[in-house]
């Protein structure tokens, strides 16, 4: 798994790969706010104290604020709301065609 630790106030950032499932253990079942003291990431990380801001599950849908379950739902969104701004000639077969471009020539 993936941790990307940022400090907004300076704008740094660290990504740390942990494969250790005891370390992982300390953000499963954690809600978007909760504060988690990040101890167990190493002697480097002590005294310090994580808040959870986001995440991804394993098929990629984004952790959303206010949605209280575990479960993956199905959610109404209006026109203007984070998830749906989109441009005005928006295309699902462009945007398609273009990730797929984007993941070939990479």
């Amino acid at each position: 798994m993936k941790l990307n630790i940022a400090y907004p106030a300076t704008g740094c950032q660290k990504l740390l790969k942990i494969d250790d499932e005891k370390i992982l253990s300390l953000f499963y079942d954690k809600r978007i706010g909760a504060e988690v003291p990040a101890d167990r990431l190493g002697d480097e990380w002590k005294g310090y104290i994580l808040k959870i801001s986001g995440g991804n599950d394993l098929q990629g849908f984004c952790m959303m604020q206010g949605v209280l379950t575990n479960t993956r739902v199905r959610l109404l969104f209006a026109k203007g709301m984070p998830q749906l701004q989109r441009t005005q000639n928006w295309c699902p077969q462009e945007e398609v065609r273009q990730r797929m471009y984007r993941r070939l020539s990479a």
